[in-house]
Order: structure tokens, then sequence, then C-alpha cells
């Protein structure tokens, strides 16, 4: 087995990172990627990580040659374009805007998680601002149903960077917001979810 060539900065319980585990798994290139795990929060940063990446962020990919990519997003391309199957986001064209569209609002719900799981995980409960964190619970509950009436078909096409992307935000949901029940709105989407949620690469990169 050859050594990996690429590391990438990783946490099991960031979605973003999981994000980037299941297209490796998705597209065969596990074996050229080495995990560097980093346990940080916005107020307990890894000083190796600062160094390659000054974000602080995960997930950060070092490439061969030593340069550092970071953002999600930026890494799935990248890693798209390093392996010989159909590539799993679209080159050209409005079905390339499209598909990272819905991938983009995968990662608003996300962002949104993320700030309610900070909020209620690291503050004071007398410091919680109610109104704010109802804010956040609504952009997932917009996002939720923009995906059930809109985003239903192209979801359930092809396991592309679009359903990876809502795939791993709706797991985080369960994982950490389970509380907002996000099914009681989706049952189209419920339902694809629980057949996706089934592939090998999915339930390898579960979070416990």
């Amino acid at each position: 087995m050859s050594t990996p060539s690429m590391t990438l900065f990783h946490n099991a319980a960031s979605p973003y990172v999981r994000k980037v585990m299941v297209l490796l798994h998705e597209t065969g290139q596990l074996g050229r990627v080495a995990l560097h795990t980093c346990v940080l929060s916005p107020v307990s940063p890894h000083e190796n990580l600062n160094a390659e990446n000054p974000a602080g962020k995960i997930p950060a990919l070092r490439l061969a040659d030593g340069a550092v990519l970071h953002d999600s997003r930026v890494i799935l391309d990248y890693l798209d374009q390093q392996h010989v199957g159909n590539p799993l986001i679209p080159r050209e064209g409005s079905a390339r805007w499209r598909r990272l569209t819905i991938a983009s609002l995968a990662d608003a719900i996300l962002d949104a998680a993320l700030l309610i799981r900070y909020e209620t995980a690291m503050r004071p409960v007398e410091k919680h601002w109610q109104e704010w964190l109802n804010g956040q619970a609504e952009k997932i509950v917009r996002t939720v149903a923009y995906l059930e009436k809109d985003a239903m078909a192209e979801l359930a096409s092809t396991f592309d960077v679009a359903a990876i992307s809502v795939a791993c935000a709706l797991g985080y949901l369960d994982f950490r917001l389970a509380h907002l029940g996000w099914r009681d709105q989706a049952p189209q989407l419920a339902a694809w979810y629980a057949e996706v949620a089934q592939r090998s690469s999915m339930v390898a990169t579960q979070p416990a």
C-alpha cells in the first residue's frame, strides 16, 4: 500500500470534515490521505492547525507539495479532480451551478446548526439569546422546506456533491439537534435520507 501523499486536519464530529471523508470513500481515495486529528473550538484553537491555516478551521488539506487548502467546498472540488471516475461536481454548465447551490444550502444548514450548538453548549444558560437561537433554527426550517419542495428530484438522481452535502447536514441535525424534528416537515427528504444513510461511505463516517 502506498504512503499517503496528503494530510487532512480532521475531527470525526465535524460535518464539514465528514463531507470530505464521504467523498474520499466514494471516489476510492482514502489511501491517499493521512488523518491528523484536531480537537478545537472557537475558544480553544489548535496551534499546529493555525500554523498551516491562519483561519484555524477544519477541514484543511495539506497537499504533497506542502500547500494547504481549506474550506470544505474548496477541498471537495480539488479531490473531485484527483480521481478517474465520474465527477461528483459537474465541470461546467447549469448543472454545476445548480449542484453547488444545493451544496451551499446544505452548508447554510450546518452554519446555523453550529451556531446553535456553540451557543447552547458553550455559554451559560443565563446568557443564551433565545431570539437569536430562534432565528438560526428558522434558517434551518426554511432550508429544509426548500429542499423538500424544490430539490428532491436532483438529490435522488445521483449521490454527488449536492447529495453528499445535504446528507451530512441532515446527519448533523440528528447528531446534535435532534429536538428540531426536521423530518416532521419533510417526509420525502426523510425517506431519501433513510436510504442514503445506509451507503457504506455514510456508515463509515457516522459521528459517535
